[in-house]
């Protein structure tokens, strides 16, 4: 299921999730070179989040792989930095454009009822949760971790808690077929975390993708936003809401 859009429209300006959206584009064109190496594979060692160098559980020297003719040469020094700026750089398009693309739908709404500096903040302390949780999930691993997923995970705890019965229209495969559907926020977001879940008991940290991370953002999500919250807002949007009809519709 991949969702298209929410029937949940805000009562402010998305400032920060819109900022979040080109600051990320902006690492991806300038930083890591539109996806092309050597800038990608440099941005992703130099700026990723590896868990065994940031716990010191690596000797400097080790030498590790990155792809099928080049090696990095670890220092073994804990890059701290890197729980932050590993939150803005992605592995391809494909990775940039649907995590942005989430943020979208899911951000804005959670943005209306906090405020971009109190959404601003939760963002990034979702992102450090993900980080947190990847790295206790395999503390000894030299794989680097990348992406906004966790923190968008996050986003998509909070808007769970926030709005369980907004409508969200998803695309659904079966196989060949492909129809639209919309289904309560909860059903989508409930089914996504499972399946990360599910998949990182599965993989193990074998597979390249940082289910756990996933899994840490999700729950921090659903923790912080309650003390987040700006409560005179996020009455305000579920008040506009109840006025515009938020019920269920299917496709």
């Amino acid at each position: 299921m991949f969702p298209l859009r929410d029937d949940n429209p805000t009562l402010h300006a998305s400032i920060a999730t819109v900022a979040l959206v080109a600051i990320n584009a902006f690492v991806w064109i300038f930083v890591q070179g539109l996806g092309s190496d050597p800038q990608l594979t440099a941005s992703v060692w130099r700026f990723g989040l590896i868990p065994g160098e940031l716990l010191g559980l690596i000797p400097g020297g080790t030498s590790v792989p990155i792809g099928k003719h080049a090696m990095a040469i670890l220092d073994g020094v804990p890059n701290w930095w890197s729980v932050i700026t590993s939150m803005f750089m992605h592995g391809g398009w494909m990775h940039i454009i649907g995590k942005m693309w989430f943020l979208l739908v899911f951000g804005d709404n959670v943005e209306d009822a906090m405020g971009p500096v109190r959404f601003t903040i939760f963002y990034l302390l979702c992102g450090v949760a993900a980080a947190a949780a990847q790295t206790i999930s395999g503390p000894g691993s030299v794989m680097p971790m990348v992406g906004a997923s966790g923190a968008i995970g996050g986003v998509m705890g909070a808007y769970l808690r926030l709005y369980p019965t907004a409508p969200v229209h998803m695309l659904v495969f079966l196989g060949f077929y492909v129809t639209r559907v919309a289904v309560p926020a909860f059903f989508m977001l409930g089914y996504w975390f499972l399946l990360q879940i599910v998949s990182g008991a599965v993989d193990r940290g074998t597979g390249g993708v940082a289910f756990w991370a996933h899994v840490g953002g999700f729950l921090a999500g659903l923790l912080l936003v309650g003390p987040l919250c700006n409560s005179a807002r996020l009455a305000a949007h579920r008040a506009h809401l109840g006025r515009i009809g938020g019920r269920v519709q299917w496709d």
